[in-house]
């Protein structure tokens, strides 16, 4: 690609949450753009969304969509870029993955650019960045590491609702609004869509985040203990404890 060229960019999971943010944040990067496309769901499809004062029509995310396309953006699910994203690859684009789909697969890095930048050069065409803790953690950590060097961290997080997505931002708007009427509600997201049971989250704290394994953690936590591991920052770590 020359600068006169510009790149052509796909962004999957255009009208979720953190599509959203991708979005935003192309926007305010000087990158050379010459096309964007926006891609989701079928049912998201024909949705128009605003790039730089333009209207663009969303699209269904197909294989043939990556016709073209030289970087391509993912984060509509671990199934939809395990799916597509070795599709972009076939066409030539360059998948940077913002799901867990990929992240503990050898072949591909594990990245946080300010701490293991050398990583990048080691794509076999995807790209994995870790869970939003793990990256905030390691960027604030590795100077730490490299001045005095760490073998323990003893960790605790607090997460918003807006982690699960748009859906559960919208059930937390929902269910503040029906309490204060003094409605009954009926919880559908929250703290894990998948799981049997769901809790209110409105003027709530739930201490779950992702399904319980058989090892007594969830699998938030230990995507947090593996994905940590995995970066260069805790390779000589004995280990990490969530708290």
């Amino acid at each position: 690609m020359t600068e006169t060229q510009g790149l052509h960019i796909a962004v999957v999971g255009a009208t979720g949450a953190v599509g959203q943010q991708m979005i935003s944040t192309l926007e305010q990067r000087n990158l050379p753009i010459k096309k964007i496309i926006f891609l989701s769901s079928a049912r998201s499809a024909g949705i128009k969304l605003t790039f730089k004062g333009e209207e663009i029509e969303v699209q269904e995310a197909k294989p043939e969509s990556f016709e073209g396309i030289d970087i391509a953006l993912f984060s509509a699910g671990g199934s939809v870029s395990k799916e597509l994203a070795p599709e972009a690859v076939k066409r030539g684009a360059i998948v940077v993955d913002n799901t867990s789909a990929f992240r503990m697969d050898e072949n591909v890095p594990l990245v946080v650019p300010e701490v293991n930048e050398e990583d990048l050069k080691q794509h076999n065409g995807i790209i994995a960045n870790p869970n939003c803790s793990t990256i905030q953690m390691v960027v604030a950590l590795e100077p730490v590491r490299k001045a005095y060097g760490l073998s323990k961290i003893v960790v605790s997080t607090y997460q918003a609702v807006s982690g699960a997505g748009a859906a559960a931002i919208n059930e937390l708007k929902e269910q503040a609004r029906d309490l204060l009427d003094e409605k009954e509600i009926d919880p559908k997201i929250l703290p894990v869509k998948g799981d049997e049971k769901h809790y209110q989250i409105a003027f709530n704290v739930i201490p779950q985040i992702d399904k319980f394994q058989d090892n007594g953690y969830t699998f938030e936590e230990m995507k947090m203990i593996n994905e940590t591991k995995k970066s260069c920052i805790c390779k000589t770590f004995q280990w990490l404890q969530l708290a």
